[in-house]
């Protein structure tokens, strides 16, 4: 699959078919190679004579002065390499190179190199350059998967590109104590996918023997009472070495106010890349937040990398939950959980990818004897009062012997007064897997805070279980509709969904015919579910028609579906002279215009006629009788109208019809034609406008999805603009602004 983004064409980036997007630079032959993983080619670049070979992109392509690109590939062979962006002018002069660091050590397994620079004044064109030192002739490097573009960066990430990899430099890092920090290349192997990893670490080198931190200079803004998540991949120098992460707080004078660690527990052999994760609630004095990372005890000259550091909200365990994310992932602890009575023992599973559902840890509960333990969560608020119910759910997995869990809420007034427990649901380990294991619990009166009680009763002797993802939230209906009037849309909420499986969903209406819904990447027909949470905005529905919602449910493997449905609704109607058009993949776009005469429609077809002598009728060959196709007459009443309408027009997109019911007209898919606009006579500054829409009927798109900011927020501009001038040369609109649709 292409990378997205990629400046470079898919041959040229996969090296299949051929190697037509390469040239031989400087002292070398180029050969198509296979084994690679982005598709089975590779680039061979085979050395003429001893010294540095490089090949170069064919193509140039075009950049902006000004701004930062990235390049990576996947290398492999027998001496080290590099690679770099050749900058050149519009008369293809070439201005300057950024080169990468050369990588620590050759290595003939795949492995990343990459670099990121400013396209430099006068620089209007950029090619990738791939270079190695062969001691000889006829030495063989390889090359694949090689990207070109803007950098690429976690969405949602507070940090700038710059602090979340080492690409462009090491400025986003400094010392904190007894340490030194740069940048190095080491030989990394990521999936052939991960395209947020890079060539360049942070190294966090320690100058002697002692404790050796480093501590990120970006300091992003926090929102009070957020939960934030830290994380990075950390490259231990040993496999006892004492690494941590910490996630710190600061207030508005930037003095450090908390920090949180988390300790890396390294798997063996310790040599290899461990994601590590720290989180915690900004304080109500909090203003800014950062990252440090360090070792504890390392010897002089240790190396600590870090690459891909990321500080973002944390992600929900479960929608709706009142645990925080370290209460609910146990990933740097326990969090609040407490054992209040029995001997059952509780701590954070070691080491690193041992046993985890989600993440690299989970809660680790053992008890020496065949004996019942209390394990429990830390209280958090609840709000819905009593009446309300709350749903109380665990992930656990068997380590080792056999054990009963009772999973149940207990209750706390405003005081921390006990209010006692409700729900209450037994379970056994049928096996080995995780098994989700919940209960319904009713609020009872005065409470207002909850926590997850587990009863856990061990059936032999040094008996061990894991606990992941704990949740803990207000029990709300799975499935709800609700009508949007003013965009003439319903909106669907989907809850408790199985991550993992995949949906279908359908509109069904009282005919009982079924038409599957849009989703982001098209018709949501065996979907795959990325999260228990989906919330489906409908924007095609029918007008004044009663529809509900069929949801299947399919596991891996499944032939016979889990099925859901929702309540019966309608989107009223509306004034029976006004009609919608709708972009059914721009909904942002979607308008209601006046209706001044419906088509006069026409049904076209293909015929040729032969006339034979001798015969009084002739001979007529057609094909099918194609669509209807008409003149649709509008009018636009205001300037706004008229701008929303030139702005839905513009896509050239297939678009949606839809008028009020009784009118003699179906929904109907279009396509548009050449566009009149007139004025309608009185004064130059009458507004309205008489519109002439010719109108080819067209099939319901399948494959265009509902475009949308695909997780994005404005955190994520102020991590890569610093001010709103810096955006007008890089998006042209707001719209470009939301679906990061960038200029060139």
């Amino acid at each position: 699959m292409p990378i997205p983004g990629n400046l470079l064409s898919a041959t040229t980036e996969s090296v299949d078919p051929n190697t037509s997007g390469w040239v031989s630079k400087l002292n070398c032959t180029l050969l198509k190679g296979t084994g690679g993983r982005n598709g089975d080619g590779c680039l061979v670049v085979k050395s003429a004579a001893a010294g540095e070979m490089q090949a170069r992109t064919v193509s140039s392509y075009p950049v902006t002065a000004g701004t930062t690109y990235q390049t990576f590939a996947d290398a492999a062979g027998v001496v080290p390499e590099r690679i770099g962006i050749r900058w050149l002018s519009a008369t293809s002069t070439e201005i300057s190179i950024t080169w990468s660091l050369t990588t620590l050590a050759a290595s003939s397994n795949w492995h990343r190199v990459g670099v990121a620079g400013m396209a430099p004044a006068g620089a209007t064109q950029a090619q990738v350059l791939l270079s190695s030192t062969p001691a000889a002739g006829l030495v063989n490097q390889y090359w694949e998967n090689v990207y070109l573009g803007l950098p690429i960066r976690t969405v949602g990430n507070l940090f700038a590109f710059g602090t979340e990899s080492a690409e462009v430099d090491a400025s986003g890092w400094t010392a904190e104590v007894n340490a030194g920090v740069s940048r190095q290349v080491p030989v990394a192997a990521w999936a052939v996918d991960n395209y947020l990893a890079g060539g360049h670490t942070i190294a966090v080198t320690a100058t002697g023997a002692g404790n050796a931190a480093a501590v990120s200079t970006d300091r992003p803004a926090v929102t009070l009472g957020t939960d934030y998540l830290a994380y990075a991949y950390l490259n231990p120098p040993t496999l006892l070495a004492d690494c941590w992460i910490e996630l710190r707080y600061y207030d508005a004078n930037g003095n450090q106010i908390s920090a949180t660690r988390s300790t890396l527990v390294s798997p063996m052999p310790g040599s290899g890349w461990y994601r590590q994760r720290a989180s915690a609630i900004a304080p109500s004095n909090a203003a800014t937040c950062g990252v440090a990372a360090g070792v504890n005890g390392a010897s002089g000259g240790q190396v600590l990398r870090l690459e891909g550091v990321v500080v973002a909200v944390a992600p929900i365990v479960q929608a709706g939950t009142i645990l925080p994310y370290a209460d609910g992932s146990f990933e740097q602890g326990v969090a609040g959980w407490t054992r209040p009575s029995g001997v059952a023992v509780i701590g954070r599973s070691t080491p690193w990818g041992q046993v985890a559902f989600d993440g690299s840890y989970s809660l680790s509960i053992t008890s020496a004897t065949a004996t019942a333990s209390v394990v429990r969560s830390g209280r958090f608020a609840a709000p819905g009062g009593a009446g309300t119910s709350y749903r109380a759910q665990i992930l656990a997995t068997l380590g080792a012997g056999s054990w009963t869990v009772n999973v149940k809420v207990r209750w706390y007034d405003a005081s921390n007064g006990d209010l006692g427990t409700t729900g209450g649901t037994s379970y056994t380990f049928p096996g080995a897997s995780w098994y989700a294991m919940s209960t319904d619990a009713s609020v009872p009166a005065n409470a207002t805070q909850g926590a997850i009680e587990l009863t856990v009763t061990a059936g032999a002797t040094n008996s061990a279980m894991y606990v992941d993802t704990a949740a803990l939230w207000l029990a709300v209906p799975l499935t709800a509709v609700t009508v949007v009037e003013e965009s003439a849309s319903i909106t669907l909420t989907l809850r408790e969904l199985a991550v993992g499986q995949s949906i279908s969903v359908y509109r069904e209406g009282l005919d009982g015919i079924r038409t599957l819904v849009r989703g982001p990447l098209g018709l949501l027909d065996r979907t795959r579910i990325t999260s228990d949470l989906m919330i489906i905005e409908d924007y095609e529905a029918p007008l004044g028609v009663p529809v509900l919602y069929r949801i299947e449910l399919w596991p891996d493997g499944a032939t016979t579906p889990g099925t859901r449905s929702s309540d019966t609704l309608t989107i009223p109607a509306g004034d029976l002279n006004l009609a919608w058009l709708k972009d059914p993949g721009n909904p942002q776009r979607n308008m209601r215009v006046m209706i001044s005469k419906a088509p006069d429609w026409q049904r076209p077809i293909e015929q040729a006629v032969y006339r034979v002598k001798g015969r009084r009728n002739a001979v007529t060959h057609s094909d099918v009788r194609g669509g209807l196709e008409g003149d649709l007459a509008v009018w636009t009443r205001s300037d706004d109208e008229r701008k929303a309408l030139h702005w839905l027009l513009d896509s050239g997109n297939v678009l949606l019809w839809q008028a009020v019911p009784g009118m003699g007209i179906d929904d109907m898919y279009v396509s548009v034609a050449l566009v009149p606009e007139a004025r309608v006579g009185g004064t130059a500054m009458e507004l309205w406008r008489a519109w002439t829409l010719p109108l080819t009927q067209s099939d319901m798109p399948i494959t265009t999805g509902l475009s949308g900011s695909a997780g994005r927020t404005w955190q994520d501009i102020l991590a890569e603009f610093d001010t709103w001038g810096d955006l007008l040369p890089t998006y042209a609109t707001w719209e470009d602004v939301l679906l990061d649709r960038r200029l060139g």
